[in-house]
């Protein structure tokens, strides 16, 4: 299991034993509608795990969901995400529900739920009664089900809920029970007696209440009524089930009437408990020849001083090695890369717990992570010459001593710490064969194939955690008087333990630095490792171990899959940059997480810790040429390229590239599932940024072609305005090769193109997202400056059509918004009769919907109107969702214009229903400010009033300037019908600001609006 909530909001807790109730603080969370509440009762109850959407509809719906099952799934979770993190900034990744895989992760603190800490409560008790501590066992229960406010998960729908309720209510009896027999134990009869009364009335069937009753009244000096309570029971049972009393209730019937005095046993006292008692130092408890134990062994290393951190693993770990004696022994193993603290760990938590095992606690660096790991012969020769073997009479074979090794731990409480292990292999022979003793593991890799183990996935420090063991070895006065500067510190060491005291340590010994000197020191990426080592403690070396172990292709997958500088990567992605089937790929990538040199957090996606990753730079540098470099970089690049192709083919109903420059060499991922395709441009949209900006750098010439082809598919697939900065950033690095790189000759694998055709491109692609950023004087320039390109006349290249018509259609929309329609309409009637030569009908339904817009802001209704009807005949035509959502967007606004507001509101309803499928925020928080406008027309004003609020929520989420404006505009109208001036001014004063910021005419109905309204009190 993985420990830890880095991400998990703050102050965020839980209810589910009684109605389902969640606390932000000390806000109370609006949870929704109760099939809103199902599925984040699904994602509570899965701890921290992905529960796949599938799995969401069936936990509400069964196996018969509503026809929009997954779209409304998808809802609950934006909406509840908005409740969860209030205050995450719009558009900015979640932190608590993730999106992970085809479904979703809730990630918090296990303790801020309710459950976890009954069930944790419930176990302590347990362990307590085990350990013969009743009364603590009495307060933990008690405490535990004080904890229930009523049925678990109230009224919460589906059948996920209702099983979870029968296995919690059957959690709740088993408590209660158990603690009327810790009552009994006690000697508090009277107390039980009142508790069963009700009980059994509740659940008459019980058979275990009834006993506890039956023996309650025999102890209190009442035999008749517990035969009498056997006597309802059976006949109970006989009528209800047709069955016998079970044989509790049969021989607690035949004990009472023999009067059994062991079942009125002397009262234990409540201050008293039970202790583990060692083997006697006369004997030692051997029989049957295995040999006694002259001195206790107590191997294991001294605990540091400064342990800092891991107090829930700590918790958790402990909690493992006090699990009661049972038949089988328990193993704990802690796994994690290198560095990351698991000896450390270990040996705290094997302190912690020291004193329950009597009769000792052994110890052995195993070496797995290097070169020669130690044989289990060897490491059984040492454990039995500890536990009194002489080496003269050690058994021959590896059988023989794991036989004897087993014999004399079979009756013995001991700690076994096995600590640095390789695989499985090496420690199966090393286990006990009983519950008695208790197996602590600590390895790189997880232990395969061993039953029962309780893993435990060691992470990097927390940061509070990491600045705390800074100041443990630097000194606190140091951290006091540069926290920011630790910080930074600490984040350069990747929040990795081994290299936090490495840093640490060295400020430690060098009084004159400053911890701001320290953290330039690390500034630099490429000396970074050289700069965490002191002494014989080094990060780099602690890595090295486990390269060194890899075989050649593994160690070749180690080097080239830490090339891409973004976050990770699918199996896909790795297939492309190793130049391998998908198959190879992942069982390379998979091996590599056994080694504990890779994190994979979900099936099929890969990253490395920070240091890691550049460690694994540094090998390829050293070992891989740089064209081999470049060339699997440019192979990733030629894959994304060709996803994204899928994607709007998928999306789009057909190409849109096929005025590409760049034609891709592999397939890419099919994507031919909508929700597939926008799920795969969400997920990788950070190594898409990534990966466009490294091949400008590290081969401009060769990548261009692809980078312009990629920028050109994946920005029209979503709302690039909610990345303008990191897309502006790009397009200004490929404008900058685009102008400074010649004609280089065509290579048959990678074709590479002319720059001005590049150059073209990208102006375009630059002027379309001011353009829809609402900066209108440089999207203009930047549109002029494409067509330039592609004017031979002014010393540009030809090129496709397409790309002609397209820069004309997004310059005309434009200088429409500016209010120059006579401007823009012979550009769109250009491109429009270009669409038609080509036979594009897509994209000619979006240049009539243009025109039609025009048409309404030249005042010109009639013509606008039949422009915007033959738009959306044109895209059903096509058969093309997107483009059929934007016609009937434009065909509202056009109908809101003519004052034909019923037919505009239904054809509105529409485009936002298809746009909200479409994921395209900005577009579909314009539509419903406009439909808001069409229900205050037709005297709706509360719902106008809803529409706008959803069209502002959207328009700030995707930071869509023209949105919010549209959306302030129609809210404020709205308000002031419903006679709340004051707060209707508020809105139409930010909606005139915002239009004047855009330099559109909508800001001059708005002032003329807020002239005519009476003054501010």
């Amino acid at each position: 299991m993985r420990s830890g909530t880095n991400g998990a909001e703050p102050g965020l807790r839980f209810r589910v034993l009684g109605e389902v109730r969640g606390q932000l603080g000390d806000r109370a969370l609006r949870l929704g509608s109760p099939q809103q509440i199902a599925v984040l009762v699904r994602l509570l109850l899965n701890h921290g795990h992905s529960v796949s959407i599938a799995e969401l509809v069936d936990g509400i719906w069964g196996g018969e969901p509503p026809a929009r099952a997954i779209g409304t799934v998808r809802t609950y979770v934006s909406r509840l995400r908005t409740e969860l993190e209030p205050s995450r900034a719009s558009r900015t990744p979640a932190q608590v529900l993730l999106s992970t895989g085809d479904g979703y992760t809730l990630r918090m603190d296990p303790d801020r739920l309710d459950l976890h800490a009954f069930e944790r409560l419930l176990a302590a008790g347990d362990r307590a009664a085990a350990a013969g501590e009743p009364q603590r066992a009495v307060d933990l229960l008690t405490q535990a089900l004080s904890l229930w406010r009523g049925g678990a998960l109230a009224g919460v729908p589906g059948g996920y809920a209702e099983g979870q309720r029968r296995r919690l209510g059957e959690l709740w009896l088993s408590g209660v029970e158990s603690r009327i027999g810790l009552d009994l134990e006690l000697g508090r009869t009277d107390q039980a007696i009142a508790a069963l009364g009700p009980l059994t009335t509740e659940f008459p069937l019980r058979e275990r209440l009834r006993a506890l009753l039956m023996l309650a009244l025999y102890r209190s000096g009442r035999q008749a009524e517990a035969l009498g309570v056997h006597a309802d029971t059976r006949r109970l049972l006989i009528d209800e089930l047709g069955v016998e009393p079970g044989p509790e209730l049969a021989v607690l019937q035949r004990r009472i009437l023999a009067a059994d005095p062991e079942l009125t046993p002397s009262i234990r006292s409540a201050a008293v408990g039970g202790a583990a008692t060692g083997a006697s130092a006369e004997g030692g408890g051997a029989s049957g020849g295995i040999l006694a134990l002259s001195t206790v062994p107590a191997q294991l290393p001294p605990d540091i001083p400064d342990f800092s951190g891991r107090t829930k693993l700590v918790e958790e770990i402990v909690d493992a090695l006090h699990r009661s004696p049972g038949q089988a022994v328990a193993i704990c193993a802690l796994a994690g890369i290198g560095g990351v603290g698991k000896t450390t760990l270990a040996v705290h938590c094997a302190h912690e717990v020291r004193g329950s095992f009597p009769d000792g606690q052994i110890y052995l660096d195993l070496r797995g992570a290097g070169t020669d790991p130690v044989d289990p012969a060897a490491a059984l020769a040492e454990f039995l010459e500890v536990l009194g073997v002489p080496s003269a009479q050690l058994p021959d074979t590896v059988e023989r001593r794991t036989a004897l090794y087993r014999s004399l731990l079979a009756d013995r409480r001991v700690l076994v710490l096995l600590d640095n292990m390789r695989d499985s292999t090496q420690i199966r022979p090393l286990l006990p064969s009983t519950g008695s003793s208790t197996v602590l593991v600590t390895g790189r890799g997880r232990p395969a194939g061993l039953p029962g183990v309780r893993l435990v996935d060691i992470d990097v420090f927390q940061e509070e955690e990491a600045v705390e063991l800074f100041a443990a070895v630097a000194g606190a006065e140091r951290v006091a008087a540069e926290p920011a500067a630790v910080r930074e510190v600490v984040l350069a060491c990747s929040l990795l333990p081994l290299a936090v005291r490495i840093v640490a340590s060295r400020l430690a010994v060098r009084p004159s630095w400053t911890v701001a000197s320290l953290a330039r020191r690390l500034a630099d990426q490429r000396r970074r490792l050289d700069e965490l080592q002191v002494g014989d403690l080094a990060v780099e070396s602690t890595f090295q171990l486990g390269y060194l172990q890899l075989g050649e292709e593994q160690a070749r997958a180690f080097r080239l899959l830490s090339l891409p500088e973004g976050p990770g990567c699918s199996t896909p992605d790795a297939a492309a940059l190793l130049g391998l089937p998908a198959t190879e790929a992942e069982s390379l990538a998979e091996s590599l997480v056994d080694a504990g040199l890779l994190e994979s957090e979900e099936p099929g996606r890969y990253r490395y810790h920070d240091l890691l990753r550049l460690f694994a730079r540094r090998r390829a540098e050293e070992t891989d040429p740089e064209p081999v470099r470049r060339r699997s970089l440019l192979l990733l690049l030629d894959h994304l390229l060709a996803c994204v192709r899928n994607a709007s083919r998928t999306l789009e109903g057909d190409d849109m590239l096929s005025w590409s420059l760049h034609r891709t060499v592999g397939a890419g991922e099919p994507l031919t599932d909508a929700d597939e395709a926008r799920e795969w441009l969400r997920a990788q949209r950070a190594l898409l940024l990534a990966v466009l900006g490294q091949a400008l750098r590290q081969a401009p010439a060769e990548s261009l072609p692809a980078v312009v082809d990629l920028l050109l598919g994946w920005m029209w697939l979503i709302d690039p305005e909610v990345h303008a900065e990191d897309f502006h950033t790009v397009l200004a690095q490929a404008l900058t090769v685009a102008q400074e790189t010649g004609r280089p000759a065509d290579s048959a694998e990678f074709p590479r193109g002319g720059d001005a055709r590049g150059e073209a491109r990208l102006h375009y692609l630059v002027g379309m997202l001011h353009g829809l950023t609402g900066d209108g004087a440089p999207a203009e320039a930047s549109l002029r400056r494409s067509l330039e390109c592609l004017d031979p006349a002014r010393g540009g290249v030809e090129d496709h059509p397409e790309i002609h018509y397209t820069v004309a259609a997004e310059l005309a929309v434009v200088l429409n918004a500016a209010g120059r329609s006579e401007e823009a309409l012979p550009y769109l009637e250009l491109a429009r009769d270009l669409c038609r030569d080509l036979g594009h009908q897509a994209d000619e339904a979006r240049l009539l919907g243009n025109i039609a817009r025009a048409h309404l802001t030249g005042g010109r209704p009639a013509e606008a109107l039949e422009a915007a009807r033959d738009a959306v005949r044109t895209a059903r035509a096509a058969e093309h969702p997107s483009c059929l959502a934007d016609a009937l967007y434009q065909l509202g606004t056009v109908l809101l214009g003519n004052d034909q507001h019923r037919e505009a509101s239904t054809r509105l309803i529409e485009a936002v229903e298809m746009l909200r499928r479409q994921e395209r925020y900005s577009t579909e928080g314009c539509a419903l400010a406009r439909l808001s406008s069409c229900y205050l027309a037709m005297d709706a004003s509360s719902e106008a009033v809803r529409c706008a609020e959803q069209a502002l929520e959207l328009g700030r989420q995707v930071s869509a300037r023209y949105c919010q404006g549209l959306a302030q505009e129609a809210l404020g109208r709205a308000l002031v019908r419903l006679g709340q001036s004051e707060r209707g001014r508020g809105c139409l004063t930010e909606a005139q600001r915002l239009f004047e910021e855009l330099e559109v005419t909508e800001a001059i109905g708005v002032r003329d609006l807020l002239d005519t309204l009476p003054a501010s009190a």
